[in-house]
């Protein structure tokens, strides 16, 4: 896999780019500039785009504009962004659109090789992941439409709808989902259908029904 990295530290990028090597990746880039990762896009033609939210010049949220702006520069370039906490603003800025190739973490979870190695993995394959405790956080921060509480729906799942929930929670796509669950994509298709119908999760322009729906699933459930 072919990956960019933007990190304002120089200890991170390091960090990361042996464990990328380790790994079996290829490192195109590090850089540390938002303001340069346009002309790096467009030269080195990344898979996925790893990017600090805080990046120079003015160290706030380049993080996220570089990512929305690589993948509308080449569409299907995956981005995994991490923060050293949750940011419900930033979250809801990444995932405002198409959610498919996006990842938000956290920086402890960045630092462990596993879980960044999967999480690339989901995100160059058009999965969405989102850290665990910033679904947590946005559950708690954010009221979705028709929800009178964070759990609002679940009960209405049947348990395959439920089994359903639970991987798109994981980043899951449909192929993942199907070949995990060893039925038809069709069967999946249709079930989160009914998961976002029971869930009441409209179809918007504006929001990634696939990220609402994970905030629906309870932080409890393992």
């Amino acid at each position: 896999m072919r990956i960019a990295v933007a990190e304002g530290s120089a200890i991170l990028r390091a960090g990361l780019a042996q464990v990328l090597r380790d790994h079996g990746h290829e490192l195109v880039a590090t850089v540390h500039d938002a303001r340069v990762l346009p002309a790096l896009i467009s030269t080195h033609r990344p898979d996925v785009l790893i990017a600090n939210v805080r990046l120079a010049p003015s160290w706030s949220d380049e993080g996220i504009e570089a990512a929305l702006d690589a993948r509308r520069q080449r569409p299907g370039t995956g981005a995994l962004i991490f923060s050293q906490s949750p940011d419900t603003d930033h979250v809801a800025r990444l995932f405002a659109g198409n959610g498919a190739g996006l990842g938000y973490l956290l920086h402890d979870r960045m630092m462990d090789a596993g879980e960044l190695t999967d999480s690339l993995t989901r995100v160059a394959t058009g999965g969405t992941v989102v850290d665990p405790r910033v679904v947590g956080t946005l559950a708690a921060a954010t009221a979705l439409p028709g929800q009178s509480g964070p759990a609002s729906g679940i009960d209405e799942l049947s348990e395959r709808e439920l089994e359903v929930l639970a991987l798109i929670a994981r980043g899951r796509t449909n192929s993942a989902i199907a070949k995990e669950l060893c039925i038809a994509r069709g069967t999946v298709e249709k079930r989160v259908a009914a998961v976002f119908d029971k869930l009441g999760i409209p179809c918007t322009a504006h929001d990634n029904r696939r990220v609402l729906a994970a905030l629906r699933y309870p932080a409890t459930r393992p």
